[in-house]
């Protein structure tokens, strides 16, 4: 069986369909490089599924909030601020199937669950490190462009 993904990329002067075949159950790619664009293509694809996968406003939090230690549900709940029950219950849900979260249920009266991150969860440190001093890189800039726009006005 032969499976194909079919990409179509519209710009305003042009359309590009790229066909990719599939093999071994959706496990690798194998476009043939012809034009420059599927070089960026090959770029895209790897970073659309590392955001579909953190995205949001409640991932990285979570993720960080279980950085330090396993915590409980409600322990995840009061670390992070604004987040509702009904929002941390499914993001975590969607960690877990990613694979970044573990889940534990211990038999104890009443039944606690413990959450921790995996192994694979750990290995995202690294990117929340990067965008942790981005971010920061970010905001002195912009509040030096803004001290420096207020010094002049």
């Amino acid at each position: 069986m032969q499976i194909y993904v079919t990409l179509v990329y519209n710009s305003n002067q042009y359309t590009n369909v790229y066909r990719y075949h599939l093999r071994n159950h959706f496990s690798a790619m194998a476009p043939k490089m012809t034009h420059k664009s599927d070089l960026c293509i090959n770029h895209i694809l790897p970073i659309r599924d590392a955001l579909d996968i953190i995205s949001g406003k409640w991932k990285i939090p979570i993720m960080l909030a279980l950085c330090i230690h396993n915590r409980r549900f409600k322990e995840l709940h009061r670390d992070i601020p604004g987040i509702t029950a009904k929002m941390l219950s499914k993001e975590l849900k969607e960690l877990e199937m990613n694979g970044l979260v573990k889940r534990t249920v211990h038999d104890t009266s009443p039944v606690s669950v413990e959450y921790a991150r995996t192994e694979y969860g750990n290995s995202l440190k690294p990117v929340i490190a990067a965008l942790r001093d981005w971010g920061l890189n970010h905001r002195q800039r912009i509040f030096s462009e803004t001290t420096a726009n207020e010094a002049a006005a």
